[in-house]
């Protein structure tokens, strides 16, 4: 084990939590960083301008844990302005994120801290993510997992990183575009893996979802927007210089392939749920 994740002090890390309207949910968000087996230096929790009692909660929650940091925005900027937010405020050399309906698994902190601090030059890091009730979110982790390493050209082919299992080095430039609401994530991870080089990727479930991938509740629940954030980000891409047209026509014929297989598998699903409920 790296040095600097031995002993009983907290970890160089900053979790930032964006929060809006997750008064039900953040409870359980904070709960799974409370758990850590090494707990963050510090928690930095944006409320988004919330409209439930998201900051009630978090007042409350906050009280007795003097590494919770709190910032209410004004107004609603989306959860890119959100986590931007809480970066800049930040302190620490490690930034890693949590949605406010996510959790994370206890162990998760020590061991992908251990791994970046392993790879000093590695500035991104994710890990696997499992949806709550899965078989696999009850899996033991294994002592010497695998990492896989993730270019430019296997993000193109679909987002690798889910963003609650992502921690990166507080010290880099790029940040989430800013009024970007759909795909700002994927956005950013290959911004920087086009920046710096390869993403890694630790091989253990450390992130639980509670709400399927895609299809439900939250931006990820509208396909149709999310599929025009998507094709959005490549353009985007392709304007900073980062692809070029032709890889830009591929991918953008591969995005709209991969909306169709999941618009069918959604309205398969639909179907037969409706068809369950008929008499």
């Amino acid at each position: 084990m790296s040095h600097a994740v031995s002993g009983i002090g907290p970890l160089p890390v900053t979790v930032v939590i964006p929060a809006f309207n997750a008064a039900a949910t953040l409870p359980r968000a904070l709960a799974s960083v409370f758990a850590q087996t090494r707990a963050p230096a510090e928690i930095v929790v944006v409320d988004d301008a919330s409209q439930d009692r998201t900051w009630e909660v978090l007042q409350t929650l906050g009280n007795d844990q003097p590494s919770v940091r709190t910032l209410r925005l004004a107004s609603n900027g989306g959860v890119a302005a959100a986590r931007n937010a809480g970066w800049a405020m930040a302190s620490q050399d490690y930034v890693a994120f949590l949605d406010a309906d996510d959790a994370w698994h206890p162990r998760k902190l020590e061991i992908q801290l251990r791994w970046m601090i392993d790879h000093p030059q590695a500035v991104l890091c994710g890990h696997r993510c499992e949806v709550a009730g899965s078989p696999a979110a009850s899996e033991a982790l294994a002592d010497d997992p695998s990492v896989r390493h993730y270019g430019l050209a296997s993000f193109l082919i679909t987002n690798r990183l889910s963003t609650p299992t992502v921690m990166l080095r507080r010290s880099l430039d790029q940040r989430f575009a800013g009024g970007k609401r759909y795909s700002e994530d994927y956005l950013l991870w290959m911004q920087i893996v086009a920046a710096h080089g390869p993403a890694g990727f630790i091989d253990l479930p450390l992130a639980l979802l509670f709400k399927a991938r895609y299809g439900t509740s939250g931006l990820s629940g509208d396909l149709w927007r999310s599929q025009l954030g998507e094709i959005d980000t490549f353009s985007l891409l392709r304007r900073a210089g980062i692809i070029g047209l032709g890889t830009w026509l591929g991918v953008v014929a591969w995005s709209w392939v991969k909306f169709s297989r999941r618009a069918i598998y959604l309205f398969s699903v639909r179907f037969r749920a409706a068809a369950r409920c008929s008499p």
